[in-house]
């Protein structure tokens, strides 16, 4: 199994990132992959999937090169550069252009466990990989980037939360499957059986992104590791709790909602993010049901977590199944 050697000075001055090119990157790898877990994830696959298709039917390159770097058990280095902090798409997407072709061929080689096919022997493929980031940029994930961004700030304020409850071990081991605390200092990053590695005094970013894609990533040199983990939010609505009828005609259908999902307690941005009403709009309802004895709040740190009061759960259970 692969593990890190994490201090408790490496945790504490751990930070999440949000970052574009991560966020593209694994829109990327859902689209090859092309696994839907829900009707909701395949009516979004039907949506851009043919694009996407056609676009790799113009670029042989692009597809055995998405095939080997991203298809596989090992992301290739130079398509999950580390992030460094918050920077913008263009800034981060230039790391990967900038890459040497020997630099991109000796990582893709990795990818592949063995010698590369002539077509990407032939091509320039840090400018191969950048032209299809950025077609997935445009096309994908900048016209949703806003929503998007709210789920990864309201998964943000989530993971502050936990951490505040359970500590760094049960926040660490929820981030990505396969990630285990084991003890020691020692934070287990997959399964896969590769040397362990020393992060004393390195920089560690924690990266969520919307598809269901995680990964770990470094730069060794210049101390920077990253766990790039699936947020709470997805692609789609798939899985957000069902609202009565009868409920939303008693408290209005977007008061219901935000009540329906106080199941745990949340932030007002985690609200703004799953609902995608208005923040003036989520603090009203909360103040109405907060009011009515059918949520409650909570300190948590510097945020503050609305729930579901005893009342509010007798409220939902004695609607009509």
């Amino acid at each position: 199994m692969g593990w890190w050697q994490v201090g408790a000075d490496t945790l504490a001055a751990g930070r999440f990132v949000v970052s574009e090119l991560a966020e593209v990157t694994a829109t990327l790898q859902f689209l090859y992959r092309g696994t839907a877990a829900n009707p909701a994830e395949r009516s979004w696959l039907d949506t851009h999937g043919p694009a996407y298709r056609a676009r790799l039917a113009d670029d042989p390159a692009a597809e055995r090169l998405v095939g080997i770097g991203l298809g596989g058990h090992w992301n290739a280095d130079f398509l999950t550069p580390t992030p460094s902090g918050p920077g913008t798409f263009a800034q981060e997407v230039d790391r990967v252009r900038r890459t040497s072709r020997e630099d991109a061929r000796a990582d893709l080689e990795v990818s592949g466990g063995g010698p590369l096919p002539a077509v990407l022997l032939a091509a320039d493929l840090p400018r191969c990989a950048a032209g299809l980031l950025e077609w997935v940029w445009e096309r994908v994930v900048r016209p949703d980037w806003p929503r998007r961004r709210r789920i990864i700030e309201a998964d943000v304020v989530a993971r502050a939360a936990q951490l505040s409850r359970g500590g760094w071990a049960a926040t660490l081991e929820s981030l990505n499957p396969g990630m285990r605390w084991l003890g020691g200092s020692r934070l287990q990053v997959n399964p896969r059986d590769y040397p362990p590695r020393e992060l004393a005094g390195a920089n560690l970013v924690f990266v969520p992104v919307t598809p269901r894609q995680g990964w770990v990533s470094w730069d060794a040199s210049a101390q920077r590791y990253a766990i790039v983990y699936a947020c709470s939010g997805v692609l789609s609505d798939a899985g957000r709790p069902v609202v009565p009828d009868s409920l939303g005609r008693l408290l209005g259908p977007a008061r219901a909602g935000v009540l329906v999902l106080l199941d745990r307690p949340r932030s007002t941005t985690e609200l703004v993010a799953l609902t995608g009403q208005g923040l003036g709009s989520v603090g009203r309802h909360l103040k109405v049901l907060l009011d009515a004895g059918l949520a409650g709040r909570r300190r948590s740190g510097r945020s503050v977590l609305y729930f579901r009061t005893e009342a509010g759960d007798v409220l939902l259970r004695a609607q009509p199944g």
